[in-house]
C-alpha cells in the first residue's frame, strides 16, 4: 500500500501534493470521502461538520509551499464557511477553528473565527453548563456529543473571560456526563447523552460507547484545555490530566496495534486510521504541557504518525493516487465509507506530519 514513504519531510509531501489534486478535482465543493481504489472524492455543497478540515488542509498546503495561489485558494474556501455561523451545531468548533486556525495572520479568516467564537457562546446554554449539540445537521437538539468539544474550546475561548468561561464548562460538563470509569474494565466512555427534561441525561446507542473517534476527539480538547495556559480555562488541571491519561491509555487498540477498530466492539472489523491521526496530534500537544508523561505522549505521536504513513498512505507504485491516507471509517455501523480516505483524517495526519517538519506550531492549531 505504501512505499515506504516517511520522515515528516516525504510524507508530508505525499499528502501536500494529494491536497493540490483534490483541489483540482473538487472544485468549489468540499471532499468528504474518496474511494479507496481510485481516489475519487464523494463531495458536499456546503462542507458539512467536515468543511473546516478542507480549509484547514488548503491553509497548511499555503504554509508548506508559501505559494501567494495556495494562500489565495486557502482564502476562498475559508470564506464559503461563512453561512456556518449562524447554523444551530457544536460542530461550529470543528468547523470554525480548524478551518481558521492554520490561517496565522490572515485578518479575514480571524474575523471569521472571532465571529463564530461570539455565536457559539451565544448558544451556551447556562443551565445545562454546555453549547448544545443542536439541530442544523439533523436530529434532536439536545444533545451532549464528544465530537461537539475539539474546537469549540479554544473557539470559545477566544470569545473574552465570558467565552474562557464556557469553554471550562462545556468541557467539563461534557467529561461529567461522557467519561466515567467501570471498576475492573477501565475507560467508560459515552460518546452522545440526550437531555430529557424528566429523566435528565440519557446515554444514546449510537454513536456506540466503542466508536474510535469518540475517544480521539474528546483527547484533543483535553490537550488544548491543558496546553495553552493563554486561554485561561479554570477548572482543575489534575482532573484533566487523570483524563488524558485515560482517554491516551490504548486499551482501545488491537494487541501491539497503533491504529484503532472503527468500533472497538468489533475488533475484527474495520480500523479507523482518522481515529489513530487525531490521537496522533491530541498526544503531540500533550507533549508540549511540562509534566513526567511528555516524553511518552512525544514517543506515542510519532509511533502513530509513522505506521500511517508507512502503513496506510498510498506511495507512488501503489497503484491508486499518491498520498491517500486509506484505511478510515466513516461509519461502521451504516458500513459506510469504511476502508476510505477521509479529509479530516488527511487533515490530522497532514497537521501532525507539519508539526513535526515544523511548519506549524502544534501549540496554535
Amino acid at each position: 500500500m505504501s512505499a515506504g514513504v516517511f520522515g515528516p519531510g516525504p510524507a508530508l509531501a505525499a499528502v501536500m501534493a494529494r491536497v493540490a489534486v483534490t483541489a483540482e478535482a473538487v472544485g468549489p465543493r468540499f471532499p468528504l470521502y474518496a474511494d479507496p481504489d481510485d481516489g475519487r472524492w464523494t463531495t458536499t455543497g456546503r462542507g458539512s461538520w467536515t468543511g473546516g478540515f478542507w480549509a484547514g488542509l488548503l491553509w497548511l498546503r499555503s504554509r508548506y509551499t508559501g505559494d501567494a495561489a495556495d494562500r489565495r485558494a486557502a482564502a476562498a474556501c475559508t470564506a464559503r464557511l461563512e453561512p456556518w455561523v449562524g447554523a444551530d451545531t457544536a460542530t461550529r468548533g470543528l468547523i470554525l477553528w480548524y478551518g481558521t486556525a492554520s490561517a496565522g495572520d490572515d485578518a479575514e479568516a480571524a474575523e471569521l473565527r472571532d465571529r463564530g467564537a461570539r455565536a457559539v457562546l451565544s448558544a451556551y446554554d447556562r443551565e445545562l453548563g454546555l453549547v448544545p449539540w443542536g439541530d442544523a445537521l439533523g436530529g434532536p437538539r439536545m444533545l451532549a456529543r464528544v465530537d461537539g468539544v475539539p474546537g469549540t474550546v479554544p473557539l470559545l475561548a477566544g470569545a473574552g473571560p465570558q467565552g474562557a468561561a464556557a469553554a471550562a464548562a462545556h468541557l467539563h460538563r461534557h467529561l461529567d456526563l461522557c467519561l466515567g470509569a467501570s471498576p475492573g474494565r477501565g475507560l467508560l466512555l459515552r460518546p452522545a447523552v440526550r437531555f430529557d427534561a424528566a429523566a435528565g441525561w440519557q446515554p444514546c446507542a449510537d454513536p456506540p460507547p466503542g466508536w474510535s473517534r469518540g475517544r480521539a476527539w474528546l483527547l484533543l480538547a483535553v490537550a488544548d484545555a491543558l496546553l495553552r495556559p493563554d486561554l485561561a480555562i479554570p477548572g482543575p488541571a489534575g482532573r484533566l490530566t487523570e483524563a488524558a491519561e485515560l482517554l491516551s491509555a490504548g486499551d482501545e487498540f488491537p494487541a501491539g496495534g497503533l491504529v484503532p477498530a472503527a468500533d472497538a466492539a468489533r475488533p475484527d472489523g474495520p480500523l479507523d486510521t482518522s481515529a489513530a491521526a487525531i490521537t496522533a496530534v491530541a498526544l503531540l500537544k500533550l507533549a508540549r504541557v511540562p509534566g513526567p508523561r511528555a516524553g511518552a505522549y512525544a514517543y506515542r505521536a510519532e509511533a502513530i504518525l509513522r505506521r500511517l504513513a508507512e502503513g496506510h498512505l498510498t506511495g507512488p507504485d501503489s497503484g491508486r493516487p499518491p498520498g491517500m491516507l486509506l484505511d478510515g471509517c466513516y461509519d461502521a455501523g451504516k458500513e459506510l465509507a469504511v476502508r476510505h480516505e477521509l479529509v479530516w483524517g488527511d487533515f490530522f495526519l497532514a497537521l501532525g506530519l507539519a508539526a513535526l517538519h515544523g511548519v506549524v506550531d502544534i501549540t496554535r492549531v
